[in-house]
């Protein structure tokens, strides 16, 4: 299956220079190049795409409130958002995240981890790199640091299933909560699949930021950001 790529950025050679590289992969075709916010959302309308890189400051309509149109137009549910920065410590990348995401670049990334990112964002799965992401969740909330994960977290969830998103928020695939929490790999996914349901989150990147901003997972403490153990 191709997978069809919009990329908006207002940098006429950095577009250029990612629809090179995205048309040389024989799995994938940029469909559609926007410069500014609002082209890149009326492109998608039209074009339809599986995945959009979007940049997150340009003109018109920035990434984030672009991402944020996209997410909430219904005829494009299926339309994945991977969002580019300059430095992986921009906080505007956790109001990206908030506003639907599935993940984020650095545009420094080198070639093959862009296509990879692209592969896993478009295949449903979200992008988030444990260790910035982490640090710009800690510093935009500014939870207390306990040393602990904090009690509490989304209602509605069983204990086991805060687990799961305790080790989803601290970065692990499903394979290593599986390894974790003595489970299959199939159980591992069926319980990420459920919490998804029950939260009503589009992907693991809003399940992330879910377990910070409900007290899940205590933002700057060492338990939430490396320890992997649960508690």
């Amino acid at each position: 299956m191709t997978v069809r790529v919009l990329l908006a950025d207002d940098q006429t050679l950095v577009r250029a220079a990612f629809a090179m590289l995205v048309d040389s992969a024989p799995d994938m075709a940029v469909v559609g190049q926007a410069g500014t916010g609002r082209a890149a959302v009326e492109l998608a309308r039209a074009e339809r795409p599986d995945l959009v890189v979007m940049d997150i400051r340009m003109p018109d309509l920035d990434g984030i409130e672009a991402t944020r149109l996209l997410v909430a137009d219904a005829s494009l549910a299926d339309v994945k958002v991977l969002v580019l920065t300059t430095y992986d410590t921009d906080e505007h990348v956790v109001d990206a995240l908030r506003a639907g995401a599935s993940g984020f670049l650095v545009k420094d990334t080198r070639p093959a981890e862009l296509l990879d990112a692209i592969r896993t964002v478009a295949a449903g799965d979200a992008l988030l790199s444990p260790g910035p992401t982490a640090r710009l969740i800690a510093r935009v909330l500014r939870g207390p640091d306990t040393g602990e994960p904090v009690r509490g977290g989304p209602e509605g969830l069983s204990e086991r299933e805060r687990q799961v998103l305790r080790l989803v928020a601290r970065g692990l695939n499903n394979q290593e909560i599986a390894d974790t929490l003595g489970l299959s790999p199939l159980t591992a996914k069926t319980h990420v699949s459920r919490i998804m349901g029950k939260l009503n989150a589009r992907d693991r990147a809003q399940l992330v930021i879910t377990a910070y901003e409900t007290g899940l997972v205590a933002p700057g403490s060492v338990g939430a950001l490396g320890d992997t153990s649960v508690k």
